[in-house]
């Protein structure tokens, strides 16, 4: 089953409104509807950090898998650069075929290594295997591999849309698990036999853990180390990524696909596209880098692209290979984006969605954060 990639198109919407006519849209909610999701119990939170708890290795290993063809930015990139900047544990980056794996909407990088590769070194396996969304949920290679990785002993860890590929292999049946808000009728659909949990960032049913949308990486990657390292190590990272809380409640009602979110669609693939360049130097934030990269690329207005003095990889902060899509001394100063790094992860975000509302107005801004599935905070 190809990714819907098509969907987060506005090409996609108006070939929707063409099939359904003007009523279609007018059927559609005017705005999410929005609720105060109950509080995490303490037993609920300890519950969540017993069940992730390293099952192998004191020092656990975790893998980030993604096929070479298009898997999402910031389900990759972010929860490698969260758990290198804790220094808990072994974190690697895995593609399942040799050379780079491009990430979707943006950016292109060099995995650390192929599955194959991984598992001549570690036949006993990963700790954690996590899962981002991909391009395609039916790969045979990556979905064998996660049984395998599952059999083995290792958690898996479906991050937004990669909860469908771990659907594919049919660990989810049976299990409680949750999902990005806009695969959700899809997934229960193809999937009855998942128990689909509401209000939750992040669910975990025996060995197998899933979140909501891309942006619930950051909170997943603090509750595993959490469930590592302990709270204080949890805390510390939170703070140093500018992030204040990170529990697993979640308000789902307010994310659905409404008027506003279609009506900005149309309008934004009406106009052409600006390409905006985000300089690459070495020892950049990648965590910065995706968020800033990914919510740039999703405004239907414009797509951030990558530019250094050469074409070779630029090194990331925690040493993530980053092949720049031009090779540019420097780009025209109106189409030039900030330096990423220069605030926490948590702000970069916040900072983008500013400045996307301050180019391109507020309903753009909260059509990128929609995607993203964040809850977003105004100044």
């Amino acid at each position: 089953m190809k990714w819907r990639l098509a969907a987060w198109s506005g090409l996609g919407v108006i070939a929707l409104l063409a099939v359904g006519g003007g009523g279609w849209l007018f059927s559609l909610p005017p705005a999410p509807a929005h609720h105060t999701s109950p509080q995490i119990s303490r037993e609920e939170a300890d519950a969540t950090i017993a069940a992730l708890k390293p099952p192998k290795r004191q020092r656990p290993l975790i893998a980030i898998v993604g096929i070479n063809d298009q898997s999402e930015t910031t389900d990759y990139l972010m929860p490698y650069g969260v758990l290198k900047r804790a220094d808990v544990a072994d974190v690697m980056t895995l593609a399942t075929k040799p050379g780079p794996v491009t990430l979707f909407p943006v950016l292109k990088v060099e995995p650390d290594a192929t599955i194959a590769e991984f598992d001549a070194t570690y036949p006993d396996g990963a700790d954690y295997v996590i899962v981002p969304a991909m391009s395609r949920d039916d790969d045979p290679d990556v979905l064998q591999w996660i049984k395998s990785q599952s059999t083995k002993g290792a958690i898996i860890v479906g991050v937004c849309a990669g909860a469908k590929v771990v659907a594919s292999t049919g660990l989810l049946d049976g299990r409680r698990a949750t999902t990005h808000w806009f695969y959700l009728k899809e997934i229960r659909n193809e999937h009855p036999a998942i128990n689909y949990v509401a209000d939750r960032r992040l669910v975990v049913d025996r060995g197998v853990a899933t979140t909501t949308g891309i942006s619930a990486s950051m909170p997943m990657s603090l509750t595993l180390i959490e469930a590592i390292a302990g709270r204080d190590k949890a805390e510390a990272v939170a703070r140093d990524i500018g992030l204040t809380s990170w529990d697993t409640r979640h308000d789902s009602g307010a994310f659905k696909f409404t008027r506003p979110f279609a009506l900005t669609a149309i309008g934004n693939t009406l106009v052409p596209k600006e390409e905006l360049g985000i300089a690459l130097s070495p020892g950049v934030d990648e965590v910065s880098l995706a968020l800033v990269a990914d919510a740039w690329s999703r405004t239907y207005r414009s797509r951030a692209v990558t530019f250094a003095d050469s074409g070779g990889a630029q090194q990331t902060r925690y040493g993530m290979r980053i092949l720049p899509e031009q090779a540019a001394a420097n780009w025209p100063a109106e189409r030039l984006l900030p330096a990423v790094g220069d605030q926490p992860p948590a702000k970069a975000l916040d900072k983008a969605l500013e400045d996307i509302e301050a180019r391109y107005g507020m309903p753009t801004a909260d059509f990128v954060a929609m995607q993203l599935e964040y809850p977003r905070q105004r100044r």
